[in-house]
Order: C-alpha cells, then structure tokens, then sequence
C-alpha cells in the first residue's frame, strides 16, 4: 500500500472540498471520489479530520494530479494544499489509539495516521468478499462510474449534501430504475489477469478484476450474466 497523504488546512477547506467531492465532507472520515463533469471517476480517498487540517489520504499514483485539479478550484478559498510526508498503518486486529475505523466496510479495519505496518490481513480477500473496489485495478479514471462500482453501498457517495462535480450525472443514474451494468462478485476456476474479457456464447459480458478463494471482482453486464461464462482459460458462474 503506497499512499499519499495531502494535508489541507485552512478557513474553508470544509466548503471548499464540500463543492468537489461525492461525500459530505462535514461527516468525516468518509470515502469520497473526484469526479470528471461528466460523472466519471477521477480519484478515490478517505477524508480524516485532523486538529486544524483534513488529511486526504489517496493512492500514491494519483496524488500529483489530485492535487493539481484541487488546485484549479482554489480560486479565492482560504485553503492551503501540501503533500505531506505521512506514514500509514492499516489492520483489522486490536486497533492502536488514534486509529480511524475504514468508512467504507467493517470488515476493512482501521487505519493509523503518522505511524507504519500492516498486519498481514489478506486484503484482496476482504475485497473480494465484500466486492470493494481497487484504485486503478476497479477503479479506472476517466472511465468508471461510481454507483457501477459500488460507492452507495460502501458509503463513499451521500445525495443530500447538494451540488458537487460530476453531480447531476450521478443523480440521473441513482434515479434510473435499474443499473445495467456494475461490479459483482463471481465464482472463477483458474486465473487470469485482471482485466481479462468475459465472454458467455460469443457475446460480451465484461471484465474480471481481483480473484482471491475461487470468486472474483468483475464489472458485468447484468443481463448477459451466463451460468457458464469464459474469460481466458478460467471458467466463471453467478455465485
């Protein structure tokens, strides 16, 4: 786990990042994302309070841009951004003092500010299990939307906080009567990369992420979903 914590501070971080971002900020620690206009997913991260600051704690791949866009909204906000030299301990043991329960799923554990380790938890296990998507395994910038990947239900998404980038798309979505398409977890014999087509009688069913126990992570179609599927040389079925 490589991550990049930015520390915001500031007379208006709350307002500032309220306007940005998919959860309301004011109930820290939360799971929020970034998204593009359209409602495309740019980046994910945990929002924490901290004395004075918040601390955004995001894959390391995607920090430099995070903060450069976060940075194109400042406009007269009373708000300072700086990447920080943060350590980040995460378990599901006995938790430390201080640590921040993971606000997406119980069964993530917690998470240790200013402090290194990991307790050996199989995480892409829990993952799986739980169907949580990855930063860039699932969660693809650009390209990913987020009630697709699962953030009403791992609370990374509240629709009553109001207006935020991206919102209007995500809205329409939430009032469809039905997803077509989303994350599921299936059974899989074998392995393949992630990333790897899935295909039922000749016809597209979507990709296969993390595996882990004989399930696997997969973004599907729904109503293409066969009781005999095939991406690779893995066999695949509806739990």
């Amino acid at each position: 786990m490589t991550r990049q914590i930015i520390r915001l501070t500031g007379e208006d971080r709350v307002p500032f990042l309220q306007g940005l971002v998919t959860n309301d900020v004011a109930r820290a620690p939360v799971w929020a994302a970034m998204l593009t206009p359209q409602g495309k997913y740019l980046a994910d991260f945990l929002i924490v309070p901290d004395g004075d600051a918040l601390l955004i704690d995001v894959d390391a791949r995607l920090a430099d841009d995070l903060i450069r866009r976060l940075s194109m909204y400042k406009l007269r906000s009373k708000v300072v951004l700086e990447a920080v030299d943060m350590p980040v301990a995460r378990g599901t043991g006995p938790a430390p003092d201080g640590a921040v329960a993971d606000p997406r799923h119980p069964a993530l554990g917690w998470r240790h500010y200013g402090a290194a380790g990991d307790d050996g938890t199989d995480w892409d296990a829990i993952r799986v299990a739980h169907c949580i998507p990855e930063t860039l395994v699932e969660l693809t910038p650009n390209d990913t939307y987020i009630l697709e990947a699962g953030f009403e239900r791992l609370h990374g998404v509240d629709f009553r906080k109001g207006c935020y980038v991206g919102q209007e798309v995500t809205a329409r979505m939430k009032h469809k009567t039905e997803l077509r398409k989303g994350l599921a977890v299936l059974r899989i014999d074998g392995a393949v990369p992630a990333g790897t087509p899935i295909t039922a009688d000749g016809r597209e069913v979507g990709t296969v992420f993390t595996q882990s126990g004989g399930q696997a992570i997969a973004h599907v179609r729904h109503d293409r979903v066969a009781p005999d599927m095939q991406a690779g040389e893995a066999r695949l079925s509806p739990l």
